[in-house]
């Protein structure tokens, strides 16, 4: 039996998703035991993709199988599982189905505050960036990231072998009181890319740089020449197209 789960978590207080020899805090690491205690079986629960430590989700799509069903699964894990971790979805799928083989696409959210201290009740998901903004350059600037195109300079991987090209469906950017949401959807994205692009606009949108130089960033191929990687704290995979 193959299952497919939806799983959202605050990551503030983990190692990140991936399972690690010499850490037991990570969310995968952590679904698999409590699979484990439910069913006695050790299954391997495969993600969508790997979130660093700090990084949260609405929406990271897992699957893993058992040699037999297992009834109301959905919330004989979510009775046992931490508070910050929650199964909104399950469903028995086709055996074929892998959660990071056979992902289409997905969609990240980058949230910022730019007030004098941040929010009380979002400090932990939201980063502080205490800084005026100019919202059309940095959209301007986001315009220049959208399409196909090689990445390398927005990957913090310098031994990456495997191609930089993706392709950034759209980035939309909201402003809401102090705070701001940048929401990435593209048909995937490398190691960091997403908080070096958030960086990378940050600094068109405070002055660093006029918007049209993000196209000689995305031309050099040279991770030197974009922005900052952000902090983990704002980023959230919010959903996974299949």
């Amino acid at each position: 039996m193959n299952y497919k789960i939806i799983i959202e978590y605050e990551g503030t207080r983990y190692n990140g998703w991936q399972r690690q020899k010499n850490a037991a805090d990570t969310i995968q690491n952590i679904i698999e035991n409590a699979v484990y205690e439910i069913t006695g079986e050790r299954a391997e629960v495969n993600g969508s993709g790997r979130t660093d430590a700090g990084v949260h989700a609405l929406g990271q799509t897992a699957n893993f199988k058992l040699t037999r069903e297992c009834a109301d699964i959905m919330d004989k894990l979510n009775n046992i599982l931490p508070a910050d971790i929650r199964i909104i979805h399950c469903q028995a799928v086709d055996d074929r189905f892998h959660a990071r083989l056979s992902a289409k696409g997905k969609t990240y959210i980058y949230k910022i505050d730019t007030g004098k201290k941040p929010n009380v009740f979002t400090r932990r998901t939201v980063q502080h960036f205490p800084y005026d903004i100019d919202m059309e350059g940095i959209k301007k600037a986001a315009g220049y990231m959208v399409g196909e195109k090689d990445f390398k300079a927005f990957c913090s991987n310098k031994r990456i072998k495997k191609s930089t090209v993706r392709n950034v469906y759209s980035i939309d950017i909201e402003q809401e009181g102090t705070e701001i949401t940048f929401t990435f959807k593209g048909n995937g994205f490398l190691y960091n890319m997403v908080r070096i692009m958030t960086g990378t606009l940050l600094d068109a949108g405070t002055g660093k740089f006029p918007p049209e130089y993000v196209k000689q960033i995305i031309l050099s191929r040279d991770r030197s020449k974009a922005g900052i990687t952000m902090p983990p704290r704002g980023l959230t995979l919010k959903s996974v197209d299949y």
